[in-house]
């Protein structure tokens, strides 16, 4: 891997005695995108680690430090944020699909996070 995890700072990812935490399998399938895409040359690491810190600097300056009624931080949603921008930054994606395939993803059903018709189980599609 090429991409190098900052162990402290802003943009140093949540862990547990050492290892990552992810709280929703999305988060795991969002950091793994971003390593790989960032590995096959698609973006810098350097330039996502920007748009991570300034995505976390952009939540903290809205919610301040948290508090009574504040949203709960979510790291990987900044994370999953600055994969967008530098997606979209860099040309490989349309601000316009981000929207519409975030919408077709959502709409679909929970647990059905696939494409094969016969997988072996009875819920009709």
């Amino acid at each position: 891997m090429t991409a190098v995890l900052d162990t402290a700072g802003p943009a140093a990812p949540p862990r547990a005695n050492g290892e990552l935490v992810f709280a929703e399998p999305w988060e795991s399938r969002a950091f793994g995108m971003a390593v790989s895409l960032a590995d096959a040359g698609a973006f810098t690491w350097d330039a996502f680690r920007d748009r991570l810190v300034a995505r976390i600097a952009a939540w903290e300056a809205e919610h301040g430090a948290g508090g009574p009624g504040a949203p709960e931080f979510r790291y990987y949603a900044c994370w999953l944020d600055a994969l967008e921008d530098v997606l979209v930054d860099g040309g490989a994606l349309g601000g316009d699909d981000v929207a519409a395939r975030s919408t077709e993803l959502a709409a679909r059903p929970a647990g059905h996070d696939h494409r094969d018709d016969e997988h072996g189980h009875g819920h009709g599609h």
